[in-house]
């Protein structure tokens, strides 16, 4: 039986966090032209308003997302990222449902997010968990490779 996926609030300032967020933006250079995709460094977010969700398995790093409060019972979902390693053992859906439940006790109704539209097995996995079709949100304005999700809480 595979080790149970384990979800927690971290600080995104640790040398997993970095790797993971490294894998990721190696990810988006090869699913985008540059300029289409930017890496995240961690200290962007470690700011207020901003929690970051890890997932571990067996104490191991294997996934993590931002949530960023947007205002007017609004959280963001931001860098779900599942590391290769992971992928398929349900991390990205654990990191979902862990980060609605993180927006409803912090009193959001909606949580928004931007996805490239190449990523089709995030799109996939936003779409199974319910998310749909928006207007882009602030900070964003359209850019061509992205598409902006919601979901009411």
């Amino acid at each position: 039986m595979a080790a149970p996926v384990t979800i927690g609030v971290e600080t995104p300032l640790q040398a997993e966090v970095s790797a993971l967020l490294s894998e990721a933006g190696d990810v988006a250079a090869r699913l985008y032209p540059a300029g289409e995709h930017r890496p995240i460094a961690p200290e962007s977010l470690a700011v207020p308003g901003t929690r970051l969700l890890v997932a571990r398995i067996a104490g191991e790093a294997v996934g993590l997302c931002a949530l960023i409060a947007r205002g007017g019972g609004t959280i963001e979902l931001k860098r779900l990222i599942v590391s290769a390693a992971a992928r398929g053992a349900g991390v990205g859906s654990a990191l979902v449902r862990e980060a609605e439940t993180e927006a409803r006790r912090r009193g959001a109704r909606i949580v928004v997010l931007e996805v490239g539209t190449r990523n089709v097995e995030a799109r996939r996995l936003y779409r199974r968990a319910g998310f749909a079709p928006r207007d882009p949100f602030p900070p964003y304005r359209a850019p061509p490779a992205s598409l902006f999700l919601e979901k009411v809480l």
